[in-house]
């Protein structure tokens, strides 16, 4: 499709047949080319043809294709007279990335990264359809959708400035359980507390170099620190919410009153029985992944003090944040000079909220909210801020990672015949996984280097740069 340079770092999908806003990409020059080739510019197009979409369908440089959506996609909603896509926020519902800062050094625990990988590789459920040590009942399930990270801290897992330091508190709170199959709710039983499996991670990090040193001071973060980062979401439970509601929305797409280019964007009115349901339930999926990555980091803060043999005092481990990379939220902005009610769907994108936003928590209001872009295993992951530019282009949103190159077919092709372990570790990283083929599929060069990503969110001014990671040891689903 025909793009149009707006300047360096966004480009235009003109208005043309039934779309009703333009498309904008974030992208560098040098990565426009390849973008071009992708379905996933068909799919800006696309979603610019939902009715109530306001002022543009959005992309951001991590983009290729997904499911009706494109994973980078961006796109606001008028809440009363907009719709609500299962397609816009994906099947992994909230799935998201939470940074931990500590006390040590890199060279601190240099010397223990691979009892430590060992330790998290037996000790943290990992890989499909893996179950954990929660077994909980359907009546303590619901709590657990209900209550989002805030049930995981009533039993004792975690610390109160962990709630304070997630995205909306860990808790939406229009869950309502009532709205899940009973496949939902089975699936959701025995999965808590389990990382799951492809793209998922835990990673043992050091900061690499700072950016903005006063942001990173708040946000507690020095050069030459050990980090752990976690990327997991809402396991088999999201994923059914996610398919129980395409399924229903699809066989009712006629009734929409308008054509669908893709079915695959089903859809219904937000203010529909429909509509409703689904972000009710959509909810309690993000409740649920939300608790999950609480649990997981408690399980490795434990495992950290036991491989270490140091206490939580000298270990230091503290939550800098937890962003959600796939969700619809309603939310509140500015649209040609008048506050208006929205629904934003953010599908491989994440919430970048500026310095005095009240939804940014206290002590990060003066700097922005923290953003985590996770980058592939062998190369670095990076550690942003919100920005005032972001809420006048982007409703508050940025990319989330990398974003693939390369399918999970062809990434297995060109693995093929390669130690990627080996490869990992004469790099200094060691690695774990659980999955046949993961290592494969999710090797390095399956994705795009993380740090064009971020330089065009940084250039376009959409989020600032405050910090580098580079990776040191990695569990992988």
């Amino acid at each position: 499709m025909e793009l149009i340079k707006i300047d360096e770092y966004r480009w235009e999908v003109p208005k043309t047949g039934q779309m009703r806003v333009p498309g904008i990409i974030y992208a560098g020059e040098s990565m426009i080319e390849s973008i071009k080739q992708e379905e996933a510019v068909k799919q800006v197009a696309n979603v610019a043809t939902l009715p109530g979409i306001i002022r543009a369908s959005l992309a951001m440089p991590d983009i290729h294709w997904g499911y009706g959506f494109p994973i980078g996609g961006v796109a606001a909603f008028d809440w009363e007279t907009g719709i609500i896509s299962p397609g816009g926020v994906g099947y992994d519902i909230n799935c998201g990335v939470r940074l931990a800062t500590t006390l040590l050094t890199g060279k601190d625990v240099s010397g223990k990264l691979e009892e430590l990988v060992n330790a998290m590789h037996r000790d943290i459920p990992s890989g499909v359809g893996s179950t954990g040590s929660i077994k909980l009942t359907y009546s303590e399930e619901r709590k657990v959708l209900k209550e989002g990270s805030k049930w995981a801290l009533k039993h004792g897992m975690g610390e109160e400035s962990d709630i304070e330091h997630t995205e909306d508190f860990g808790c939406m709170q229009n869950a309502d359980p009532d709205m899940l199959s009973d496949k939902a709710l089975e699936r959701g039983l025995r999965q808590l507390g389990t990382l799951g499996s492809g793209n998922h991670f835990v990673e043992i990090g050091t900061v690499e170099k700072i950016y903005d040193p006063d942001t990173a001071r708040v946000f507690g973060l020095f050069e030459g620190q050990a980090t752990l980062m976690l990327h997991s979401g809402s396991r088999g439970l999201g994923y059914q919410v996610c398919d129980d509601f395409l399924a229903y929305m699809t066989k009712n797409s006629k009734k929409l009153g308008f054509d669908l280019p893709d079915r695959q964007l089903a859809c219904s009115m937000i203010q529909s029985d429909a509509g409703i349901r689904y972000f009710n339930a959509m909810a309690c999926a993000a409740n649920y992944a939300w608790a999950n990555r609480q649990i997981l980091m408690h399980r490795t803060r434990e495992l950290f003090q036991r491989v270490l043999g140091i206490g939580p005092r000298n270990l230091g481990m503290n939550l800098v944040y937890d962003v959600c990379h796939n969700i619809a939220k309603k939310e509140t902005h500015m649209i040609d000079g008048k506050k208006r009610t929205v629904c934003v769907h953010r599908k491989g994108a994440t919430r970048a909220f500026p310095p005095g936003h009240e939804s940014v928590c206290e002590k990060y209001r003066p700097v922005g909210q923290p953003i985590l872009v996770p980058g592939d295993m062998g190369r670095a992951s990076y550690v942003l801020a919100g920005t005032e530019k972001a809420m006048k282009e982007t409703f508050g949103s940025t990319c989330h990672g990398a974003g693939r190159v390369l399918s999970r077919t062809a990434a297995l092709k060109k693995s093929r015949g390669r130690s990627i372990q080996r490869e990992l570790e004469e790099k200094g990283i060691y690695v774990r996984w659980t999955g046949r083929s993961t290592l494969g599929e999710e090797m390095p060069e399956a994705y795009k280097d993380v740090s064009q990503v971020v330089g065009v969110v940084h250039g376009a001014g959409i989020s600032k740069m405050v910090a580098k990671l580079r990776p040191m040891a990695v569990l992988k689903g």
